[in-house]
């Protein structure tokens, strides 16, 4: 049976076998033709994983499970941690078991591995770019369908925290809410009235009236959407302590550090799991 897994950043096991499951389910159908064909049943396969160019990993436990789960008696053995960042030609896995399986679970394993692993490092990079300012980088609700937890996995051993992980945890009444509600405090108010718990209650805001209204009506925390770093300053200086502030809105590498040092809060970046380009990992014979 696949090993029970857990990770200080959080990595939602139970979550993980879901995503590999599917996967497996999508790439092996009725079995995998190739490897029983030519790969003798009782064939060993040791191997390692290497990094291609420099990347931060994300993903390992999921590697490992996705293998586990083909091959239960699979031997993997990873040489650094989610979180790491490694260099060019780095060996990061050595794995031994049945060929036939490993062969099999490869493909999926690497697929994975690839993808958290390049969303871990894209945030690394903004989390970089703002080192030293105090403001504290968030991801958003953009990601891959299904993958929803993965992702934000990955976006943490970035160095990233989590914004809300679906509509379900956090209020984030935003433009067409207002438009429907006629106005912020009214939104805010019914917000505050249903909602479950001590939920944060954020508004997105593109004018500093917005702002104005939103803090007045006691919200937690104001994101400010689209806005220019003079936009973005005066905003800072009018909520005050008062609540906190969150700046999104073409959010890029290059844009990234000028924004955070505005003054806010946290800055969000959709692009790191939206569209991080995937890491180039290998497996290869050993």
């Amino acid at each position: 049976m696949p090993s029970k897994l857990n990770h200080p950043s959080g990595l939602d096991i139970e979550d993980a076998r879901r995503v590999i499951q599917a996967a497996l389910e999508e790439d092996v159908g009725s079995g995998d033709i190739t490897s029983s064909a030519v790969i003798p049943a009782d064939l060993r396969f040791h191997g390692v994983m290497r990094a291609r160019h420099a990347m931060v990993i994300a993903g390992l436990p999921v590697a490992e499970e996705t293998f586990l789960t083909v091959v239960p008696d699979a031997s993997f053995r990873a040489l650094i941690a989610d979180g790491d960042p490694v260099p060019a030609g780095a060996t990061l896995v050595e794995i031994d078991g049945p060929a036939q399986g490993l062969l099999t679970a490869e493909r999926t394993a690497l697929n994975l591995l690839q993808i958290l692993s390049g969303i871990a490092t894209a945030t690394r990079e903004y989390v970089e770019r703002i080192r030293g300012t105090g403001c504290i980088l968030l991801d958003t609700r953009k990601t891959i369908p299904g993958m929803r937890r993965l992702s934000k996995y990955a976006a943490r051993c970035g160095g990233a925290q989590n914004h809300r992980m679906g509509l379900f945890d956090a209020i984030l009444i935003k433009d067409n809410h207002i438009a429907v509600c006629g106005s912020i405090s009214e939104a805010v108010r019914k917000a505050k009235l249903a909602a479950p718990g001590k939920v944060t209650t954020e508004v997105e805001c593109d004018t500093l009236a917005q702002v104005s209204e939103a803090v007045e009506a006691g919200v937690d925390m104001v994101l400010l959407d689209n806005m220019s770093l003079d936009e973005l300053r005066h905003a800072v200086a009018l909520v005050g302590r008062r609540a906190k502030t969150e700046a999104s809105g073409g959010v890029t590498l290059e844009t990234v550090r000028s924004i955070a040092e505005s003054g806010v809060d946290f800055v969000s970046a959709g692009r790191i799991t939206q569209s991080a380009p995937a890491v180039d990992i290998g497996l290869d014979w050993n």
